[in-house]
């Protein structure tokens, strides 16, 4: 992947961070008196006077470079492309309102559109074998179009898609089979989140984790230890409850949540923090919801990897016996 220069650095450092989440992630926006503050993160505020963002928790101002590194997660080279293209030019696609004298030029807004897939999806198979998902769930995910292989700066990424009730992506998020590249693709509409789908498209019950790879986990630990269950598995793509509000709006059947999220602080407490919400929220008063996490390492994924080491050694211990009676 090209690098960025220092001029490109300097211009992301310029971009209008409130101009990028209106037209990549209007959805976090929400009026707080003559302000706005970030759905997912209460104490970011963009302080509509001075024209800037301020992070309480961090007691700092913030820009959109900063934005995308420290709270998205993307790496520095990502998220100057991101902001102000591949080229080197002064002027940011999202200008900075102070510096254009306080006039708010709206960048065009990109639609959204699928990485173009490879034929082959061997690495990202391979990969997600790797990991311990079943071949069953794999090609579940396939004959859905829920999952498959694509490229990103010449890099094989294995890509996660969210649907609409039509059928019709809305969302995808990419995942790097070798490297550490975790992003949406441009233009993904976070109410339409990777959702694993259960047999019984009538099921009142959906299974709620941080990540694809957490929900492809939990299928396949039901297909190695027999669980009588069937539901929805929803990934949030990380701590944000949007795409649990919308799904739950979308499937007004749902009886019961379970959280699913990581044992660590974090995942813990925003577990409560989305329980909470749903019990405040009166459209969701009647759900029951309940706080499952992995009761061995620190996601799903995790528990499955440990799950079928465990089931390897019982079975070398079985032929080990098998082996000993013969002689």
């Amino acid at each position: 992947m090209p690098g960025v220069t220092k001029e490109q650095i300097q211009a992301a450092r310029e971009a209008d961070l409130f101009a990028y989440l209106q037209f990549h992630e209007p959805g976090v926006l929400k009026r707080d008196g003559p302000n706005y503050r970030h759905k997912e993160h209460d104490s970011l505020v963009y302080v509509s006077g001075k024209r800037y963002w301020y992070w309480n928790s961090r007691g700092r101002s913030i820009n959109a470079l900063d934005y995308l590194i420290q709270i998205r997660g993307y790496g520095l080279v990502d998220a100057v492309h991101t902001l102000v293209g591949g080229e080197t030019r002064q002027t940011p696609a999202y200008r900075s309102t102070a510096a254009a004298g306080h006039v708010h030029k709206e960048p065009e807004k990109k639609a959204f559109s699928l990485p173009w897939a490879r034929r082959c999806a061997t690495s990202a198979v391979s990969y997600l074998q790797r990991r311990g998902i079943s071949s069953d769930v794999i090609s579940r995910c396939f004959r859905e179009g829920l999952f498959y292989e694509a490229r990103y700066h010449g890099e094989p990424v294995c890509v996660f898609v969210g649907k609409d009730e039509a059928g019709k992506a809305k969302f995808a998020c990419m995942r790097s089979i070798a490297g550490s590249l975790r992003k949406d693709v441009y233009g993904s509409d976070k109410e339409y989140s990777f959702c694993y789908p259960p047999r019984n498209p009538c099921s009142r019950h959906v299974a709620v984790f941080e990540a694809p790879i957490d929900a492809l986990s939990h299928a396949t630990l039901q297909e190695l230890k027999g669980w009588k269950w069937d539901g929805y598995r929803l990934s949030l793509g990380g701590t944000s409850h949007v795409a649990l509000t919308a799904f739950l709006k979308r499937y007004p059947e749902i009886r019961r949540v379970s959280l699913y999220m990581d044992n660590d602080l974090g995942g813990l407490k925003n577990a409560r923090r989305i329980r909470a919400m749903l019990h405040e929220d009166q459209r969701f008063r009647h759900i029951r919801v309940g706080v499952n996490p992995p009761r061995t390492g620190k996601d799903y994924n995790e528990m499955l990897l440990h799950v079928t080491e465990q089931m390897k050694d019982q079975q070398q211990q079985c032929r080990r016996k098998q082996a000993a009676v013969s002689i």
